[in-house]
Protein backbone atom coordinates (compact mmCIF):
# COMPACT_ATOMS: atom_id res chain seq x y z
CA UNK A 1 0.00 0.00 0.00
CA UNK A 2 1.47 3.32 -0.98
CA UNK A 3 1.07 5.64 2.32
CA UNK A 4 3.39 8.73 0.09
CA UNK A 5 0.86 11.58 1.02
CA UNK A 6 -0.93 12.88 -2.42
CA UNK A 7 -1.79 15.81 -3.40
CA UNK A 8 -4.18 16.89 -5.91
CA UNK A 9 -3.48 20.80 -7.63
CA UNK A 10 -6.89 22.16 -8.85
CA UNK A 11 -5.46 25.08 -11.46
CA UNK A 12 -6.42 26.65 -14.80
CA UNK A 13 -2.56 27.13 -15.17
CA UNK A 14 -0.99 24.27 -16.61
CA UNK A 15 2.80 26.07 -16.17
CA UNK A 16 2.03 26.10 -12.69
CA UNK A 17 0.50 22.45 -12.47
CA UNK A 18 3.20 21.26 -13.93
CA UNK A 19 5.95 23.21 -11.77
CA UNK A 20 4.17 22.67 -8.50
CA UNK A 21 3.31 18.45 -9.55
CA UNK A 22 7.26 18.54 -10.02
CA UNK A 23 8.65 20.28 -7.17
CA UNK A 24 6.47 18.50 -4.59
CA UNK A 25 7.31 15.09 -6.05
CA UNK A 26 11.03 15.72 -6.08
CA UNK A 27 10.27 16.14 -2.09
CA UNK A 28 8.32 13.21 -1.91
CA UNK A 29 4.94 13.61 -2.32
CA UNK A 30 2.56 12.26 -5.13
CA UNK A 31 0.27 14.58 -7.13
CA UNK A 32 -2.37 14.27 -9.46
CA UNK A 33 -3.47 17.82 -11.45
CA UNK A 34 -6.81 19.09 -12.21
CA UNK A 35 -7.72 22.49 -14.63
CA UNK A 36 -11.35 22.70 -13.65
CA UNK A 37 -13.90 21.83 -11.05
CA UNK A 38 -14.66 18.64 -13.53
CA UNK A 39 -11.40 17.21 -13.43
CA UNK A 40 -11.18 17.49 -9.84
CA UNK A 41 -14.03 14.91 -9.39
CA UNK A 42 -12.86 13.04 -11.99
CA UNK A 43 -9.60 12.71 -10.10
CA UNK A 44 -10.96 12.55 -6.89
CA UNK A 45 -13.36 9.35 -8.00
CA UNK A 46 -9.90 7.68 -9.12
CA UNK A 47 -8.47 8.62 -5.98
CA UNK A 48 -8.97 10.44 -2.79
CA UNK A 49 -6.36 13.17 -2.22
CA UNK A 50 -4.51 13.93 1.14
CA UNK A 51 -4.90 17.34 0.57
CA UNK A 52 -6.29 19.69 -2.33
CA UNK A 53 -4.25 22.92 -3.61
CA UNK A 54 -7.04 24.61 -4.98
CA UNK A 55 -6.39 28.18 -7.33
CA UNK A 56 -9.47 30.45 -6.24
CA UNK A 57 -9.60 31.92 -9.79
CA UNK A 58 -10.88 29.19 -12.35
CA UNK A 59 -12.73 29.04 -14.91
CA UNK A 60 -16.21 28.42 -14.87
CA UNK A 61 -17.03 27.29 -11.36
CA UNK A 62 -14.49 29.09 -8.91
CA UNK A 63 -12.57 27.73 -6.31
CA UNK A 64 -14.93 29.01 -3.60
CA UNK A 65 -17.51 27.50 -5.14
CA UNK A 66 -15.60 23.98 -5.27
CA UNK A 67 -14.60 24.44 -1.86
CA UNK A 68 -18.20 24.55 -0.23
CA UNK A 69 -19.00 21.91 -2.44
CA UNK A 70 -15.85 19.55 -0.40
CA UNK A 71 -17.11 20.87 2.63
CA UNK A 72 -20.75 19.65 2.13
CA UNK A 73 -19.87 16.48 0.83
CA UNK A 74 -18.42 12.73 1.60
CA UNK A 75 -15.11 14.45 1.25
CA UNK A 76 -15.59 17.26 3.72
CA UNK A 77 -12.73 15.98 5.95
CA UNK A 78 -9.74 16.97 3.01
CA UNK A 79 -7.48 19.31 3.66
CA UNK A 80 -7.62 22.43 1.28
CA UNK A 81 -4.86 25.12 0.87
CA UNK A 82 -6.71 27.88 -1.48
CA UNK A 83 -4.67 29.99 -3.67
CA UNK A 84 -5.37 33.25 -5.77
CA UNK A 85 -3.25 35.75 -7.14
CA UNK A 86 -5.90 38.61 -4.90
CA UNK A 87 -4.14 39.93 -2.07
CA UNK A 88 -6.59 41.55 -0.49
CA UNK A 89 -7.75 40.75 3.34
CA UNK A 90 -11.74 40.47 2.23
CA UNK A 91 -10.34 37.43 0.00
CA UNK A 92 -8.31 35.68 2.64
CA UNK A 93 -11.37 35.94 4.89
CA UNK A 94 -13.96 34.55 2.45
CA UNK A 95 -11.69 31.94 1.76
CA UNK A 96 -10.84 30.97 5.28
CA UNK A 97 -14.98 31.21 5.97
CA UNK A 98 -15.30 28.49 3.53
CA UNK A 99 -13.43 25.93 4.76
CA UNK A 100 -10.11 26.53 3.52
CA UNK A 101 -7.23 25.49 5.84
CA UNK A 102 -4.58 27.67 4.78
CA UNK A 103 -4.49 30.46 2.05
CA UNK A 104 -1.64 31.16 -0.01
CA UNK A 105 -1.37 34.69 -2.42
CA UNK A 106 0.41 34.42 -5.42
CA UNK A 107 3.06 34.73 -6.39
CA UNK A 108 4.83 32.22 -3.67
CA UNK A 109 8.18 30.66 -3.12
CA UNK A 110 7.58 26.84 -3.86
CA UNK A 111 9.22 26.55 -0.91
CA UNK A 112 6.49 28.32 0.98
CA UNK A 113 3.92 25.76 -0.34
CA UNK A 114 5.54 22.51 0.70
CA UNK A 115 5.89 24.41 4.06
CA UNK A 116 2.44 25.22 4.34
CA UNK A 117 1.21 21.67 2.91
CA UNK A 118 2.94 19.91 5.20
CA UNK A 119 2.45 22.02 7.91
CA UNK A 120 -1.82 21.41 7.09
CA UNK A 121 -1.43 17.68 7.13
CA UNK A 122 0.39 17.68 10.48
CA UNK A 123 -2.65 19.52 11.82
CA UNK A 124 -5.40 17.43 10.39
CA UNK A 125 -4.09 14.31 11.20
CA UNK A 126 -2.90 15.73 15.06
CA UNK A 127 -5.51 14.09 17.76
CA UNK A 128 -4.55 16.48 20.87
CA UNK A 129 -3.88 14.65 23.98
CA UNK A 130 -7.17 16.49 25.13
CA UNK A 131 -9.19 14.81 23.10
CA UNK A 132 -8.53 11.00 24.24
CA UNK A 133 -10.72 12.04 26.95
CA UNK A 134 -13.99 11.79 25.17
CA UNK A 135 -13.12 9.71 21.78
CA UNK A 136 -14.86 6.09 23.22
CA UNK A 137 -18.39 8.63 23.16
CA UNK A 138 -19.92 8.16 19.41
CA UNK A 139 -22.08 11.37 20.36
CA UNK A 140 -21.52 14.34 22.15
CA UNK A 141 -24.57 16.76 23.37
CA UNK A 142 -24.57 20.19 24.02
CA UNK A 143 -27.50 22.70 24.14
CA UNK A 144 -29.86 22.05 21.07
CA UNK A 145 -27.02 20.16 19.41
CA UNK A 146 -25.00 16.74 19.04
CA UNK A 147 -21.60 16.37 17.98
CA UNK A 148 -20.93 12.78 15.63
CA UNK A 149 -17.23 12.24 16.74
CA UNK A 150 -17.16 9.12 14.04
CA UNK A 151 -19.01 11.62 11.34
CA UNK A 152 -17.22 14.73 12.23
CA UNK A 153 -20.19 16.39 11.94
CA UNK A 154 -22.99 18.10 13.36
CA UNK A 155 -26.65 17.73 13.99
CA UNK A 156 -29.00 20.56 14.98
CA UNK A 157 -32.17 19.91 17.35
CA UNK A 158 -34.37 18.74 13.62
CA UNK A 159 -31.37 15.83 13.05
CA UNK A 160 -30.01 18.18 9.98
CA UNK A 161 -26.20 17.71 9.50
CA UNK A 162 -24.14 20.32 9.27
CA UNK A 163 -20.38 20.26 8.19
CA UNK A 164 -17.08 20.92 9.91
CA UNK A 165 -14.15 21.45 8.49
CA UNK A 166 -11.12 19.40 10.20
CA UNK A 167 -9.70 22.84 11.85
CA UNK A 168 -13.59 23.58 13.11
CA UNK A 169 -14.11 20.12 14.26
CA UNK A 170 -10.73 20.74 16.55
CA UNK A 171 -11.01 23.48 17.96
CA UNK A 172 -15.38 22.37 19.11
CA UNK A 173 -13.35 19.25 20.85
CA UNK A 174 -11.41 21.12 22.92
CA UNK A 175 -14.36 23.59 23.94
CA UNK A 176 -15.73 20.46 24.67
CA UNK A 177 -13.40 18.83 26.30
CA UNK A 178 -13.04 21.88 28.42
CA UNK A 179 -16.14 23.68 29.31
CA UNK A 180 -16.87 26.57 31.64
CA UNK A 181 -12.83 27.07 31.71
CA UNK A 182 -11.55 30.50 30.34
CA UNK A 183 -8.97 29.20 27.41
CA UNK A 184 -6.20 31.97 26.40
CA UNK A 185 -5.94 32.25 22.54
CA UNK A 186 -2.62 30.72 22.76
CA UNK A 187 -3.52 27.76 24.97
CA UNK A 188 -6.55 26.88 22.18
CA UNK A 189 -3.83 27.50 19.18
CA UNK A 190 -1.30 25.17 21.31
CA UNK A 191 -4.68 22.57 21.92
CA UNK A 192 -5.45 22.99 18.23
CA UNK A 193 -2.53 22.28 16.43
CA UNK A 194 0.05 21.17 19.12
CA UNK A 195 3.60 22.16 19.42
CA UNK A 196 3.71 21.80 16.16
CA UNK A 197 2.39 25.58 15.19
CA UNK A 198 4.24 27.78 13.12
CA UNK A 199 4.58 30.94 11.57
CA UNK A 200 2.04 29.95 8.94
CA UNK A 201 -1.08 29.67 11.86
CA UNK A 202 -3.88 31.65 10.85
CA UNK A 203 -6.01 33.50 13.56
CA UNK A 204 -7.26 31.33 16.42
CA UNK A 205 -10.38 34.19 16.39
CA UNK A 206 -11.08 33.35 12.93
CA UNK A 207 -11.55 29.83 13.73
CA UNK A 208 -13.26 30.84 16.78
CA UNK A 209 -15.71 33.35 14.22
CA UNK A 210 -16.18 30.62 11.91
CA UNK A 211 -17.38 28.05 14.50
CA UNK A 212 -19.62 30.31 16.25
CA UNK A 213 -21.72 30.59 12.79
CA UNK A 214 -22.06 26.90 12.27
CA UNK A 215 -23.42 26.95 15.91
CA UNK A 216 -25.51 29.70 14.84
CA UNK A 217 -24.19 31.96 17.96
CA UNK A 218 -25.20 34.95 17.87
CA UNK A 219 -21.64 36.55 18.54
CA UNK A 220 -23.47 39.87 20.87
CA UNK A 221 -25.15 37.63 23.13
CA UNK A 222 -23.37 33.77 22.32
CA UNK A 223 -25.02 31.22 24.47
CA UNK A 224 -21.93 28.72 23.55
CA UNK A 225 -18.59 30.23 23.23
CA UNK A 226 -18.44 33.42 25.35
CA UNK A 227 -15.40 35.70 24.74
CA UNK A 228 -13.54 37.40 27.65
CA UNK A 229 -11.89 40.40 26.84
CA UNK A 230 -8.53 40.47 27.69
CA UNK A 231 -8.29 36.71 28.56
CA UNK A 232 -9.92 34.49 25.53
CA UNK A 233 -12.84 32.39 25.24
CA UNK A 234 -15.00 29.92 27.59
CA UNK A 235 -17.90 27.05 26.40
CA UNK A 236 -20.38 27.96 28.60
CA UNK A 237 -22.70 24.67 27.91
CA UNK A 238 -22.63 21.75 29.74
CA UNK A 239 -21.79 19.00 28.02
CA UNK A 240 -23.00 15.37 27.88
CA UNK A 241 -21.15 12.23 26.91
CA UNK A 242 -23.20 9.31 25.21
CA UNK A 243 -23.23 6.33 22.93
CA UNK A 244 -19.68 4.68 23.87
CA UNK A 245 -19.17 6.04 27.45
CA UNK A 246 -20.26 3.61 30.33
Amino acid sequence: MDTTDHILIVDDDRGIRELLSAYLEKNGLRTSLAANGRQMRAEMEQAVPDLIVLDLMLPGEDGLTLCRELRAGKHRNIPVLMLTARSEETDRIVGLEMGADDYLTKPFAVRELLARIRSVLRRARMLPPNMQVSEPSEIISFGDWKLDTVGRHLLDADGVEVALSGAEYRLLRVFLDHPQRVLTRDQLLNLTQGKQADQFDRSIDLLVSRLRQRLRDEPREPRYIKTLRSEGYVFSSSVILSGGAA
